[in-house]
């Protein structure tokens, strides 16, 4: 029985139906397999996973977050084998995501973002506390974010990042500054309940309230860490001021719930933005230099430019002059610089376009490419309260999210169009064109045109431009 079929047979089991659909969803740097399963005139989102120690963690997570008043999925049925699960489908709109959006169109990190990057600092005050009496033996791999935990990514780090980025390092004198740094970061309260990936991808937006996903690797630690991996997510390049805004939201947060010392808690969070962006940087490294997945190579040179952020301004008052000169390498070192220089030569253009007005001309002259067909799709033009809205706008966005069909069509083109931008990367080709049309060129197209520019965006490393002809 394949993955999909066992998804098929959870599914009726539960349901007392079969599923009308089953769309295979990405799942970036996991090993977990996700599919959206349609039936009964509902979605949920069905999980696969080998490691069922990491499934149960997931599952007694979830329901004792939920306790607490934590907005998480719901998790509907499990597997007998506990290998496969259905859950609550929370939609496809990720803080991320929406950040993303904002950034690309110039819009920026605004009055919005900063709202909801405060309610999610708030609901992580409220998970830290009341998730302080967890039973922690469910955790996996380890109960704690412990020196063990800490030297683990700490090596991931050392093995995955500096050698295969050929930088130089004394290995003893790394290692005592490892020490060093493990030791000042454990000497703190350590008993919160640590989510571990608490970044922008694993937040979801729903109805306008933040969920949270992928806390299968939660367990005991410093609340530190936590907030270091939001407000220093690579990708999320937030503007220094605005995280500096936000950590003193969240300090006032956290300490209206519990007595903390302040200035402690800031200077320690630096050097759990260290460990955090040394993670990173680890895991890129092995996705990217070792797996050949482009996408976590086009975020090292992010990843960097926070180390620098807070090797300038930041300093610890604890001395680390190894660890310090490896940094200050990493940040010179021209091939970190341009790590996705040679790889970065695809330019992808995605249109939008109106039937009416005939295809869209390709200034490159390369005449290759794909036009899809949305015209089949539900159209909200066709509703008076859509009109004045393109597939750029949330009530469009909504109503589009809401058709099956709308992500099945979608699933099949980024099926092939990621198909074509793997090859012409493996072959250094410059331009691909993709083109969604539609009746006038305002909703369906430009949905699928933004949702494709997207998930291209955020699964390869490649230029993208988006082009909205009538719109433009």
């Amino acid at each position: 029985m394949t993955n999909e079929e066992a998804v098929q047979q959870l599914f009726h089991s539960w349901s007392g139906s079969a599923p009308t659909e089953i769309l295979s969803l990405g799942a970036h740097g996991s090993a977990r397999s996700y599919w959206r399963v349609v039936g009964n005139g509902h979605t949920y989102i069905a999980t696969w996973n080998d490691d069922v120690r990491e499934n149960e963690a997931f599952f007694y997570y979830a329901a004792n977050l939920a306790q607490r008043g934590v907005r998480v999925p719901t998790v509907h049925t499990i597997s007998d084998d506990r290998k496969c699960y259905l859950q609550q489908d929370l939609g496809d709109t990720t803080l991320y995501s929406l950040l993303y959006e904002k950034q690309r169109s110039g819009g920026g990190f605004d009055s919005q973002m900063l709202t909801l990057y405060k309610q999610v600092l708030d609901d992580l005050a409220h998970m830290q506390i009341a998730g302080r009496d967890m039973d922690f033996t469910h955790s996996y791999p380890r109960s704690d974010f412990d020196a063990q935990s800490i030297q683990w990514d700490l090596n991931y780090f050392k093995y995955c990042f500096l050698k295969l980025c050929h930088i130089p390092f004394d290995e003893e004198l790394l290692e005592e500054d490892f020490h060093t740094l493990t030791h000042y970061l454990l000497n703190t309260d350590c008993h919160y309940f640590l989510y571990r990936d608490f970044q922008s991808r694993n937040i979801m937006l729903k109805d306008g309230q933040p969920y949270y996903i992928d806390f299968q690797g939660a367990r005991r630690g410093a609340a530190q860490y936590d907030v270091a991996s939001l407000l220093y997510s690579s990708k999320s390049n937030i503007p220094e001021p605005i995280r500096k805004e936000l950590l003193d939201h969240y300090l006032k947060s956290l300490s209206s719930r519990t007595a903390i010392n302040c200035d402690d808690f800031r200077q320690r969070f630096y050097g759990y933005v260290l460990i955090r962006i040394m993670q990173a940087l680890g895991a890129y490294g092995y996705r990217g230099y070792f797996e050949h997945k482009d996408y976590f190579l086009g975020s090292i040179p992010l990843a960097v430019n926070n180390l620098r952020t807070i090797v300038e301004n930041h300093s610890l008052p604890v001395s680390l002059p190894h660890l310090t000169h490896v940094f200050h390498l990493i940040i010179d070192h021209q091939t970190t610089q341009s790590a996705s220089l040679d790889h970065c030569g695809l330019r992808v253009t995605v249109n939008s376009f109106s039937f009416k007005k005939g295809l869209p001309q390709d200034p490159t002259g390369n005449g290759g490419g794909y036009v899809f067909d949305c015209r089949a799709l539900p159209n909200p033009g066709r509703y008076p309260q859509y009109k004045a809205y393109t597939g750029k706008d949330r009530p469009v966005i909504e109503f589009l999210q809401a058709q099956p069909e709308v992500e099945q069509f979608l699933s099949a083109a980024r099926q092939m169009v990621g198909a074509s931008v793997t090859k012409y990367l493996e072959r250094n080709f410059s331009n691909l064109s993709v083109s969604f049309g539609c009746t006038g060129g305002q909703h369906r197209s430009v949905y699928c045109a933004e949702r494709l520019a997207q998930w291209i965006t955020e699964n390869f490393n490649c230029q993208v431009v988006i082009n909205h002809i009538e719109q433009h």
